[in-house]
């Protein structure tokens, strides 16, 4: 059994119990950055979640990262590849779908409107009803499936987002969030300073440096009431990287640990002052960033003392996947939330506490 501090996920997601239902199927398209996926959710059973990432090329992938332009390109080549993958391994067909649920924002405004514009054309095929799903809210409730989390605190960090979270009213509050750039967007650009490559993922790979390293380089912290700031702290490191390097004051392995002991500290900070506001014994990490196995240990330390749970979830749910616009978009669409065709649009800002959560007390 595990204990309260230890992350809490299930090898597979649990099937939604509810014998007063009829079997509801959704499939998800999600595509707001460089992974573009398509999952089928049926009642709380993951039945397909394949996914392609978008990678730059040999000799980009240390300086660039991905840009909209080639990520949409990257997107429509391989996405009725995807489709199709996603239907065979679910064993399904057009017909055993019953909504078409995709990602309306927030994220890239190319690589969003490449998959709307599937997703939209899929549902007029096959006479199926469309539901935008908020990208964000697609993590939260793909994290609340797999988790079973009751009414969890939740830690939404990535490359485009950092924000606490919490539900109250049919709204999910953001109680905090970066006041300029994201944790994952602020590894992403450190990553490029010292040159590490983007394969399989920036962050990735500053963890596995960070695990090597061994001296703490005091970093500027810098956390504003509930809200947190990452651009000062990028700017630092930048400026101080090549002079430390190059007098072997530290090695680049101690800066991907300084920076992940410093950004996650400030991260567990903003999130134990929500979990005491809200008089919550749960948290639930989502986002891309929440793969961090050192994220995860500093947010656990943190729980144990409270006597509180850590939820998460592994890589396959954790990055943008399309099973989590499916949850989302299932339990929208089970709420009696349709997307009217004329109303299909994206948006590139798309706040997490504008969405009414129709689907929960």
């Amino acid at each position: 059994m595990q204990s309260p501090d230890e992350p809490q996920f299930p090898v597979t997601p649990p099937k939604y119990n509810s014998a007063q239902s009829a079997m509801t199927v959704v499939i998800g398209f999600e595509g707001s950055a460089n992974k573009i996926g398509i999952g089928i959710i049926r009642d709380g059973e993951v039945l397909s979640n394949p996914r392609r990432t978008y990678i730059t090329p040999p000799g980009q992938g240390e300086q660039t990262r991905f840009m909209p332009s080639d990520t949409a390109r990257h997107h429509r080549a391989v996405i009725l590849t995807v489709l199709k993958e996603a239907l065979e391994q679910a064993g399904l067909k057009p017909a055993d779908i019953d909504c078409v649920a995709y990602t309306k924002g927030p994220g890239m405004g190319a690589p969003l409107v490449t998959v709307a514009l599937v997703a939209r054309t899929v549902a007029q095929l096959w006479g199926k009803p469309l539901v935008g799903v908020n990208h964000c809210i697609g993590h939260i409730e793909m994290g609340r499936l797999v988790t079973q989390a009751d009414n969890p605190t939740v830690l939404y960090v990535s490359g485009g987002n950092t924000q606490v979270i919490a539900y109250l009213e049919r709204r999910y509050r953001i109680f905090g969030e970066t006041i300029d750039i994201a944790v994952g967007n602020c590894l992403d650009r450190f990553a490029r300073v010292i040159k590490i490559s983007n394969d399989p993922s920036p962050g990735y790979n500053i963890e596995q440096m960070a695990k090597k390293g061994s001296r703490y380089v005091e970093l500027p912290y810098t956390v504003k009431g509930m809200d947190v700031s990452f651009s000062g702290i990028l700017s630092f490191i930048e400026e101080a990287a090549n002079k430390m390097l190059s007098s072997g004051q530290c090695t680049a392995e101690d800066l991907c640990f300084s920076l992940q002991e410093t950004v996650f500290a400030m991260l567990v900070e903003i999130t134990e002052r929500a979990m005491a506001h809200c008089g919550s014994q749960e948290v639930l990490i989502v986002g891309g960033v929440g793969c961090n196995l050192r994220l995860q240990e500093m947010m656990g330390v943190m729980c144990k003392e409270r006597g509180a749970k850590l939820f998460a979830t592994d890589e396959r749910f954790c990055i943008d996947n399309g099973a989590m616009i499916a949850q989302a978009g299932w339990e929208m669409f089970r709420s009696g939330c349709v997307t009217e065709l004329e109303d299909s649009w994206i948006t590139q800002r798309y706040r997490t506490d504008e969405v009414e959560v129709t689907w929960r007390d």
